[in-house]
């Protein structure tokens, strides 16, 4: 089943190579989206593809790479557009 999922990671989660961790495994998994830093130190990243990759993907962002400290996961779950060719960092 395809679906979309916007993902808030909060907590000690910029400067530790989280956003190239989660852009790694979404394109290992298949997934298509972004994620970037946002100005209050959380990470954000939207995500389509298989509802079980992005379950996987979100597994990992629930612990994130060494280094990290997370604090909070938000998960919201939207309806699957296809307006992704790939999975980048974004700014």
């Amino acid at each position: 089943m395809l679906a979309r999922s916007r993902v808030l990671i909060s907590g000690l989660v910029q400067g530790v190579f989280f956003r190239r961790e989660i852009s790694y495994l979404a394109r290992q998994l298949g997934v298509t989206g972004w994620t970037r830093n946002l100005s209050d130190g959380s990470v954000e990243v939207i995500a389509e593809g298989d509802k079980e990759a992005i379950d996987k993907l979100i597994q990992f962002c629930r612990v994130g790479p060494s280094g990290a400290r997370v604090r909070n996961v938000s998960v919201k779950w939207e309806d699957f557009k296809g307006e992704f060719r790939g999975f980048r960092i974004t700014r």
